[in-house]
């Protein structure tokens, strides 16, 4: 799909001897928020870590901004500002929000606008502006996710990719994310999200695709997706 920020194109991997990708091919357009759907064991999350590099695609394509990135480290790809907001959050948790915060600007662009991104991530979400001082580790689930983005937001990111948002928290706070995904989408934001709660992600999302046993089952605006019933069964759980 010509005009993509990020095109992935016929994409292989795995962990050891076992392939889990067969050749999946997605493309996120700027300023659109996609959100990758599936079953447990679909292959959402190895396809995240093969796009930003945490795992060695075995073959296959990653074209970012027009450049072909496929082999390169994950270091070099958020320098360029892919960047992953990880399942789990994997914060530094004895170092604080403000520290976790200051890792996450560690390239040129990033630093350059600092003081900038900083005023802006605390504004998205001021509970992290009121716990600055305090441990990562000591916050809250909902705290740790909503860190986890800022961190990822302070790479100043082209794209924010982010893996299972809502995993594990009160409703009330996924609510508050996925509010807060609104928002940076009309900011304009490129974001592409794997996501297990369908229903909120669908209601966010502007393209979204179903992934089955390591390939893309289906793609498309996400209403015209949820209204089919063999996919409302199979894929999407409602």
């Amino acid at each position: 799909m010509s005009g993509a920020l990020l095109e992935v194109t016929a994409l292989e991997a795995g962990y050891g001897e076992v392939q889990i990708l067969w050749g999946i091919s997605l493309a996120v357009q700027p300023g659109r928020l996609t959100t990758v759907v599936g079953a447990n064991g679909a292959g959402k999350t190895t396809t995240l870590r093969a796009v930003v590099g945490s795992i060695a695609p075995w073959g296959g394509r990653v074209v970012f901004a027009g450049e072909d990135v496929t082999r390169l480290s994950t270091h070099a790809k958020a320098a360029r500002g892919l960047v992953l907001v990880p399942e789990g959050r994997q914060l530094f948790g004895a170092m604080t929000v403000e520290e976790n915060l200051e890792m996450g600007a560690f390239s040129k662009r990033a630093v350059r606008r600092y003081a900038e991104r900083l005023d802006r991530v605390i504004a998205l979400f001021p509970r992290l502006g009121e716990r600055r001082r305090q441990k990562a580790g000591t916050l809250s689930g909902g705290e740790q996710q909503m860190l986890a983005i800022a961190r990822g937001l302070m790479s100043d990111p082209q794209i924010l990719i982010i893996d299972e948002l809502s995993l594990g928290l009160a409703p009330v706070v996924v609510h508050q994310l996925f509010e807060t995904l609104k928002a940076l989408k009309e900011d304009g934001l490129t974001i592409l999200l794997v996501e297990q709660n369908v229903h909120l992600a669908f209601a966010v999302s502007d393209h979204a695709y179903v992934i089955a046993e390591g390939r893309v089952f289906t793609e498309g605006p996400p209403r015209s997706l949820a209204a089919r019933p063999e996919i409302r069964r199979a894929y999407l759980g409602l």
